[in-house]
């Protein structure tokens, strides 16, 4: 059943989310843009960790400076894409990343997310783009400034897998080179479907054969106890080495 139009109040909230979300997208690029300077310290935990305390005017040395360690080189830049129709666990993927625990209840994103994360030879921004209807029509605009996409799927979302496809090959048909990781999330649920159905149903064998397309199970936030793998690992593993 295709979705009913959007009325001319939707349409106009939502080219006023979009055009926020685009402002915020070009502060967040010039924040943390190429150009920026940063240092790295690897006694640092992996997920970046709070400023240094500036010593105060009178525990100031002149002398101090020339026995400084000199900066290091600055690190490049990394983009990831991460989309996917509201609810299906973008947010909480971004927290889990960082170091950060789920929350709790799902509350949907209505700009943007954004996290930086370092590694020993380069620095990950990803960026979350929330997935309401009126926002995913924006999606196409960032497909090409990033270096991998992230899409995440509800496996027990079967109701809305098809928009889930739709929204997923049109950015598959925007750049044909983007490496493109698929997150089949949510695969705790006991209605969640398997990898087999979901490579079906998402229409990925279809797909180009020399395209980079990876579809991965994972289940971020277990609604239970007895699901100890979250998926987050091989996951991060798998940017890793396509950003390498």
């Amino acid at each position: 059943m295709a979705p009913r139009p959007l009325s001319p109040l939707v349409l106009a909230l939502g080219g006023a989310a979009a055009v926020l979300g685009s402002v915020l997208f070009i502060l967040w690029k010039a924040y943390f843009g190429r150009g920026r300077e940063r240092r790295w310290d690897p006694n640092e935990a992996w997920w970046g960790a709070e400023p240094p305390r500036l010593p105060e005017w009178d525990e100031w040395d002149p002398e101090d400076e020339e026995d400084e360690e000199p900066a290091l080189e600055e690190l490049e830049q990394r983009e990831v894409l991460v989309l996917g129709l509201d609810g299906s666990g973008k947010s909480t993927f971004l927290r889990v990343l960082s170091g950060k625990p789920p929350l709790e209840g799902h509350i949907p994103t209505w700009g943007f997310n954004s996290v930086r994360l370092p590694t020993k030879d380069f620095e990950v921004d990803l960026l979350e783009i929330g997935g309401s209807q009126n926002l995913r029509f924006y999606w196409k605009e960032f497909v090409n400034e990033v270096d991998v996409l992230v899409f995440l799927v509800d496996s027990a979302d079967r109701l809305r897998l098809p928009w889930a496809r739709q929204e997923l090959h049109k950015l598959l048909d925007k750049d044909p080179d983007l490496p493109v990781v698929v997150v089949a999330n949510k695969q705790d649920l006991s209605e969640a479907m398997s990898m087999v159905e979901l490579q079906q149903e998402l229409g990925l064998q279809a797909v180009d054969s020399q395209r980079e397309v990876f579809l991965l199970a994972a289940s971020i936030a277990p609604a239970g106890p007895g699901f100890e793998d979250p998926g987050t690992v091989h996951i991060w593993r798998l940017l890793l080495e396509l950003l390498s």
